[in-house]
């Protein structure tokens, strides 16, 4: 009788804010452990009215960063992942569905300062 796989998926993310000496940029949760199969959210807000876009990348490890999506507006989908922005807000999201074993990676969110 085979065991089905149970894996734990380790998703670590990061901040990232470009040149803007008072932009406030703050994840949540700075942390993930989730088991294969479950749906993933994080979340990034900022402070700044004035930025213009956001950017959410992914970083494997020993590798470079992956730019996932580029929004000014509204949400924007590709497989699994999902993300939306909202500038009224200050926030935006980063969703995976059914997550999976190559999902563990770095998450960075990273806003552009005005």
């Amino acid at each position: 009788m085979e065991k089905p796989l149970r894996a734990s998926l380790i998703i670590i993310w990061l901040l990232l804010k470009w040149v803007s000496c008072q932009q406030k940029v703050d994840q949540n949760p700075p942390f993930l452990s989730v088991q294969e199969g479950e749906n993933i959210t994080m979340n990034c807000s900022y402070s700044d009215k004035g930025s213009q876009s956001l950017q959410w990348f992914r970083q494997d490890p020993g590798k470079g960063l992956t730019l996932l999506f580029y929004l000014a507006s509204g949400s924007k989908e590709e497989g699994r992942f999902k993300s939306t922005l909202s500038r009224n807000d200050r926030h935006s999201s980063l969703h995976i569905t059914a997550s999976q074993p190559r999902d563990s990676a770095t998450y960075l969110c990273a806003v552009e300062a005005q």
